[in-house]
């Protein structure tokens, strides 16, 4: 049963679709019995339009005093050029990330009915503030022929050790216990020699869990053509990025797909979201999958101690996609309101 606490929340609806399904992921936890105070926040590209600011400095000091962060997406519409790519990105997204050391993107997949790893339960482990997001580079000679650009890949030994702990303690409490490091250390030979040699390392406190190595290329075949074989995949920032994207793919797509942004030393918050954009095209049609956004909402429950909440929201995702997309899988989508409810209803 819930604990009785009140948890506060700041909410970023952000842009598109970004407010709807957070809406319904917040009926979900309204009906899991969690008793959630809320603060919304107006961010985004439409908040950037209006006022040509992207996160003022008073609303990030505000956020580091709460207990969680509900994201729903953030973006202008595909083809609009008047925000320069990146803005929002490294000003909002990227800027949290880093700000409060949300330094593990821990994305779970679980493979629905029909899907390609249909059955298939994998967890990757994305290091969060480094790599070649950390923004290291430049231009030299910008716009003449002679240009030259630069982009830098920052891999610390601290960076990596606590990501690759954080990932060795979510194999070891899993039924498999296999961890994967993904990474092109025969290419990248500098960053990735210190992943591996910080894996070998760290494996000595973890001597249950087995562990394996693929290069990203290959991994992302065995994601294709032998998803099973992964249980926990813990890599860089940006094979993390491609590969997370990928196994929404094969797992039944990215309006399945949650994630969290942990801070796991609770420094500050730690923020949860799902992994697909505003999608502005079916914006106000009640066709946009909340699923994704629950989910996301049961890994927040589960990181703010309502571990009960979380398990039975979870179920209730489980229980609603079964039933749907073998008993129903020619029926058409019933909407974004609809499915909220229907989870709600099971709980």
């Amino acid at each position: 049963m819930p604990s009785g606490a009140e948890h506060s929340v700041a909410v970023i609806g952000g842009d598109g679709i970004g407010p709807e399904v957070t809406a319904e992921a917040l009926k979900v936890v309204a009906a899991s019995g969690v008793r959630l105070e809320t603060h919304a926040y107006d961010l985004g590209a439409q908040h950037f339009a209006t006022t040509g600011e992207v996160l003022a400095d008073s609303v990030l000091e505000e956020l580091r005093g709460f207990e969680a962060i509900l994201l729903g997406a953030v973006g202008p519409p595909v083809g609009d050029t008047t925000i320069p790519p990146g803005t929002l990105e490294r000003g909002l997204l990227l800027r949290l990330r880093f700000e409060l050391d949300l330094y593990v993107n821990l994305r779970p997949f679980t493979g629905v009915p029909g899907a390609i790893a249909e059955g298939c339960h994998f967890v990757v482990v994305r290091e969060n503030t480094e790599g070649t997001y950390a923004g290291e580079g430049g231009f030299l000679r910008k716009g003449t022929p002679q240009e030259i650009a630069t982009q830098g890949s920052v891999n610390t030994r601290m960076g990596v050790e606590r990501c690759v702990r954080f990932a060795f303690g979510l194999a070891e409490g899993r039924d498999r216990h296999r961890l994967t490091l993904v990474h092109k250390s025969n290419v990248l030979t500098f960053a990735g020699d210190l992943w591996q040699r910080t894996l070998d390392d760290v494996s000595v406190d973890f001597p249950g869990v087995a562990i394996d190595y693929n290069h990203v290329d290959a991994a992302c075949i065995y994601l294709v053509d032998q998803p099973s074989r992964y249980d926990v995949i813990v890599t860089d920032n940006l094979f993390g990025d491609i590969l997370t994207d990928l196994a929404g793919a094969v797992t039944g797509g990215i309006g399945f797909a949650a994630s969290a942004n942990l801070n796991p030393a609770r420094t500050g918050p730690s923020l949860f979201e799902p992994v697909h954009g505003a999608a502005h095209d079916i914006a106000g049609t009640g066709r946009a999958n909340p699923l994704a956004a629950i989910s996301s909402a049961a890994l927040m429950l589960e990181h703010l101690g309502e571990t009960d909440a979380a398990d039975r929201v979870s179920k209730a995702v489980g229980g609603y996609i079964a039933d749907h997309y073998q008993s129903h899988a020619d029926d058409p989508f019933p909407s974004t309101a609809a499915v909220g409810d229907a989870i709600a209803e099971r709980l």
